[in-house]
């Protein structure tokens, strides 16, 4: 089922208060008498910088939208700052792999959609933030696809997150522009300190951005791993290859074990 941008960002949440934190116990999900995500206990804590990595299908996305109030647990608990989560959070926005723009609203009003009351201002210093502030009255048809994310980022911003999830929103990005939004995400989080979660496939990108790295298989927590990589970080750190090699190792430990394919 399609998701409207209005279902996702339902109003402004509260200013002035910092990033929000989130409590998971025993968490689970079945789909159609399968089990997503089982029995997982997960907390992030305000500011936190996590990125929860995983093959297709090992449950990463559908603990994002749990979280994200767009779908209920099957078991278990969920807490936003110990309030037992119910739908979606006025503190919550979510990016998704594609921006999700309405092509028949110009890029101010795609930014401001949902909100009352004067938001131009507003919506044109979150465009301002993400570099775009020449664009604002174009439509999207003419953006690029990095421009289009962009676009997105300002709309998620203007609500003041307490929590920031990130479904994949830079995958189909060319290397040189996700490597510009990696920075800008970066920047803008570090000056504004919500809660981020990130979903990715990239162990690069995951590194580069998170503070905590998160690996998802058959549903579960299978690694949980600090980055003590200070920022900026730069991949050609002997410690930045070191933990790259050993989450791809957890990685194919596991495919491996899964398939009872033998390792070449």
């Amino acid at each position: 089922m399609a998701i409207s941008a209005e279902a996702v960002y339902p109003e402004e949440a509260p200013r002035g208060k910092s990033g929000a934190k989130i409590e998971l116990r025993q968490l689970g999900k079945v789909f159609n008498d399968t089990a997503v995500l089982r029995g997982l206990d997960l907390s992030l804590e305000p500011g936190q910088f996590v990125a929860i990595i995983g093959r297709s299908g090992s449950g990463k996305s559908t603990l994002l939208r749990l979280i994200a109030g767009l779908e209920r647990q099957t078991e278990g608990l969920a807490f936003i700052d110990g309030e037992p989560l119910s739908g979606i959070s006025p503190g919550t926005t979510v990016m998704f792999q594609e921006a999700r723009l309405l092509p028949w609203k110009k890029v101010i009003d795609n930014v401001g959609i949902g909100l009352r009351g004067d938001w131009r201002k507003r919506a044109e210093a979150r465009l301002r933030q993400v570099g775009l502030e020449g664009r604002a009255e174009e439509w999207p048809s003419v953006l690029s696809g990095g421009q289009k994310q962009r676009v997105a980022l300002a709309r998620a911003l203007i609500r003041n997150p307490r929590l920031l999830l990130l479904d994949e929103p830079l995958g189909a990005l060319d290397a040189l522009t996700r490597l510009d939004m990696q920075h800008l995400i970066e920047r803008l989080w570090q000056e504004q300190r919500f809660t981020t979660l990130l979903v990715t496939h990239d162990v690069t990108e995951a590194i580069n951005l998170a503070d905590r790295i998160i690996l998802i298989e058959d549903g579960a927590v299978a690694l949980d791993l600090a980055n003590p990589l200070p920022r900026p970080r730069t991949t050609a750190d002997p410690v930045f290859s070191q933990l790259e090699k050993k989450v791809l190792d957890r990685i194919m430990r596991i495919t491996t074990e899964s398939t009872g394919a033998d390792v070449i």
